[in-house]
């Protein structure tokens, strides 16, 4: 099939068609399919939080929540990428089964493949394509690996970090940066000692909203419904512009990692025939042979 016709299948409700033009985007065939995918923007939450917060938890009772709500929901989770294979070892299916047989719900796990800030350099496309064909609203769930997670708040409105009561989790998150990019605060597993004064020391660092969940139930989920949906409704220009120039920069850091001059420009570095504010100019300025991007 050509790509107008994947994209013609896929919003027909093909699951196959596209399955196969999202792995057309994370390829070297990127640009041809958001050549003809238009504009769409659907809109974007975003989860992110340290490991066992209980993330996908919520993540799978958000979307039982918003298709109850008539919306056609994509969940992009970003897992570590495997050293052998690139690809993702999390599974897919296993964290959502409730919603596998659900047409309304695509779920994809899209690995980082050493792209920094907990993302795939491939999300900002594979978000444009699945808006093209008719995706409401994406749930992007990151791996949860610490300081570099803030790139989600380049891309999701808003940015959910989820933690748990006690633990010292509030203070980890700040010092990890989480704090600094939270739009909303969720303490899950509410049900547990130390869940009230999580919520309180959390006020004491951060000027968000905070609620109280137990994912696991469902308990709360309605409420953060409310107060995602309401943030959404704040968003303005400023704030978009602020994601995408951090976007676009995350990117390009990406690039940069991979560019050919690289390595000879860090060992001029080393010989001293050079120093690393200059090396860092030439490199800018030095033209990339290959994208790693659109790899």
């Amino acid at each position: 099939m050509t790509i107008d016709e994947l994209i013609t299948a896929a919003r027909a409700g093909s699951e196959r068609a596209t399955g196969k033009l999202l792995t057309l985007v994370e390829g070297p065939r990127r640009d041809e399919v958001l050549a003809v995918t238009g504009s769409g923007r659907p809109r974007v939450v975003g989860l992110t939080g340290p490991p066992g917060a209980g993330k996908s938890t919520t993540v799978a009772a958000l979307v039982t929540a918003y298709r109850k709500r008539g919306l056609k929901v994509a969940v992009l989770a970003v897992d570590p990428s495997s050293p052998y294979s690139g690809g993702a070892l999390l599974g897919d299916r296993i964290r959502m089964a409730a919603h596998i047989n659900d047409t309304g719900v695509l779920i994809r796990s899209m690995a980082t493949r050493g792209h920094l800030g907990g993302l795939s350099a491939a999300v900002p496309a594979a978000i444009r394509l699945l808006g093209a064909i008719s995706y409401d609203l994406i749930v992007l769930e990151t791996v949860g690996v610490g300081q570099s997670e803030v790139e989600v708040a380049a891309i999701a409105d808003p940015t959910v970090v989820v933690l748990n009561p006690g633990a010292g989790d509030a203070i980890q998150a700040a010092k990890a940066g989480l704090l600094e990019v939270a739009d909303i605060l969720v303490v899950n597993k509410a049900d547990r000692d130390g869940a009230d004064q999580t919520v309180r020391d959390l006020r004491a660092e951060a000027h968000v909203p905070i609620l109280k969940l137990v994912a696991v139930r469902g308990e709360g989920i309605d409420e953060l419904v409310d107060v995602i949906d309401a943030h959404h409704r704040d968003d303005n220009a400023d704030r978009q512009s602020a994601r995408a120039r951090v976007q676009i920069l995350s990117l390009a850091q990406t690039l940069l990692q991979m560019h050919p001059d690289l390595v000879p420009l860090a060992e001029a570095v080393v010989s001293g025939e050079i120093d690393p504010y200059g090396a860092a100019e030439m490199l800018i300025a030095a033209p990339a042979e290959v994208s790693p991007i659109s790899r």
